[in-house]
């Protein structure tokens, strides 16, 4: 009886507790530093973790700074030795929650909402509040976007003077997930 009890329980219940949390290990953030005039600073990370939990709102991202790639493998290598020194910060993340959110009102239109959280990155942790846009998909996922930009400053990133005039302080960073 106690087998037949956890089989059923494992078969209809965790299915139904699982549903509550949405994740992916494939999203991607993109950011670009560009200064008019100069070489194109962006970079590309298609292997963020996001995960969801959907009944509370709560969410967070997990991006490898190693997994920015640049166009340019020079400007890669100094991203990660001499910037985000990403042998020592290996990763930035975010913990957040989506204010006001609702499960049951997101749908195929994309609405806006309010993340408010704290982003670790380069070792320093600063409160963020950014707005995204959420939206689902015919197969029940969960679609986050947002646009928003971040100062070096902020997270004691130094640009070498060298390069200072050619690399914007202001980091446009754009997140876009699909989780499951």
């Amino acid at each position: 009886m106690k087998k037949i009890l956890l089989l059923f329980s494992f078969f209809f219940i965790v299915p139904i507790v699982a549903q509550d949390k949405k994740m992916t290990t494939n999203g991607i953030i993109t950011f670009e530093a560009s200064v008019p005039f100069y070489e194109a600073v962006e970079a590309k990370n298609n292997k963020v973790f996001a995960f969801l939990n959907s009944k509370n709102g709560t969410i967070n991202f997990v991006a490898g700074i190693k997994n920015f790639h640049f166009e340019r493998s020079l400007m890669e290598d100094h991203f990660n030795a001499n910037y985000m020194e990403s042998k020592k910060y290996p990763k930035a993340t975010f913990k957040g929650q989506i204010e006001k959110f609702s499960i049951a009102k997101i749908n195929a239109i994309p609405t806006e909402h309010i993340i408010k959280g704290r982003m670790n990155m380069h070792g320093v942790t600063k409160n963020i509040r950014v707005m995204v846009k959420i939206s689902k998909t015919p197969e029940n996922n969960i679609v986050i976007q947002s646009d928003f930009s971040l100062n070096t400053d902020d997270f004691k990133i130094e640009i070498p003077f060298i390069v200072r005039s050619k690399i914007s302080k202001t980091v446009n960073v754009n997140v876009n997930c699909t989780l499951q």
